[in-house]
């Protein structure tokens, strides 16, 4: 099933948070630079681009369904934000073969504020994943949120679990999106259109877990034909490891990275030894950071997890 948050059409547990931006909006109030911050998978982008497509829609034909908060899929902004050609609307995110938000992409960006519009309608700059952006990068961005183009509008969207500069931070009004786990639970069943606990074992599911990372990990397992129902904490775990199914896939690491994290939660409310499990857990996290910033070996890392752990 399709979690791409430019193509998700209906919008859902975001309501409170998507009725206010939309109400600055509406009321000539709603300040130039917002930054979205909760956990990834959570639904932020997806709210954006909703946020996107109600402002860019408003004079077309098949313009954004406000009551039910659902895009018309045949309106004109929807096509064309698809298509990357959207005249009023540009994207930046991490590109797929790059660590980081590339100084270049700012730039690209500047540039194309500068350029004089066809209309008078605003124009939107979506940046996601901002955690991502490196030193050169942000303060290429300061200089041109301090003081916007008229009618300019930034959406930021940050992964609250990694850290953003304060400089940026403090030039934005921010949203911070929460769920709660049985609100997880109700979104996911909705993007399915079915009871998660018919296609997932309980033993697999955090009180932390989003619905984008459900989503993912059921993608995941249809494309490996895992069925989900069969397997504890332990052997699931077990199975991404000796089969290397995290190398290169970052969604995967992901989802290994967050079940290990469950994996130690479960394994700290029966240990007796907490202090000695909870420091292998932060050297263990520190080790998966710094596999991902100095470009490490990841199979020892959690082959010595498996060894010592799962197996023990």
């Amino acid at each position: 099933m399709n979690v791409k948050p430019s193509e998700n059409a209906v919008l859902h547990g975001m309501s409170d948070y998507f009725n206010e931006i939309i109400s600055l909006y509406k009321n000539q109030i709603m300040p130039t630079k917002i930054l979205l911050s909760g956990k990834k998978g959570i639904g932020k982008s997806t709210m954006a681009y909703h946020v996107v497509n109600y402002i860019l829609s408003d004079k077309e034909k098949f313009k954004y369904d406000l009551k039910t908060q659902t895009i018309n899929i045949q309106n004109k902004s929807f096509k064309l934000i698809q298509n990357n050609t959207h005249p009023n609307f540009f994207l930046i995110d991490i590109l797929n073969d790059k660590k980081n938000i590339d100084v270049t992409q700012v730039r690209e960006m500047i540039s194309y504020t500068n350029k004089s519009t066809f209309n008078n309608m605003p124009r939107i700059i979506l940046i996601d994943n901002v955690e991502n952006l490196n030193k050169n990068s942000v303060n290429a961005l300061l200089k041109i949120i301090e003081e916007p183009n008229e009618n300019l509008f930034f959406i930021l969207i940050s992964n609250n679990e990694k850290p953003i500069l304060p400089t940026l931070k403090s030039r934005c009004l921010i949203f911070k999106i929460n769920l709660t786990f049985d609100q997880s639970i109700l979104i996911t069943n909705k993007i399915l259109k079915k009871n998660l606990l018919d296609l997932i074992n309980y033993d697999l599911i955090s009180y932390y877990n989003t619905p984008g990372e459900i989503i993912n990990l059921i993608n995941f397992s249809k494309d490996k034909n895992i069925n989900l129902k069969d397997y504890t904490l332990i052997n699931f775990l077990n199975l991404l490891i000796e089969n290397g199914f995290y190398k290169k896939n970052k969604f995967v690491k992901n989802i290994l990275v967050n079940l290990i994290e469950l994996f130690f939660l479960k394994k700290f409310k029966i240990n007796k030894e907490r202090k000695s499990l909870l420091n292998f857990y932060q050297n263990f996290i520190q080790k998966v950071n710094n596999t991902e910033k100095f470009n490490l070996d990841e199979d020892s890392l959690f082959l010595e997890l498996k060894s010592k752990l799962l197996n023990g």
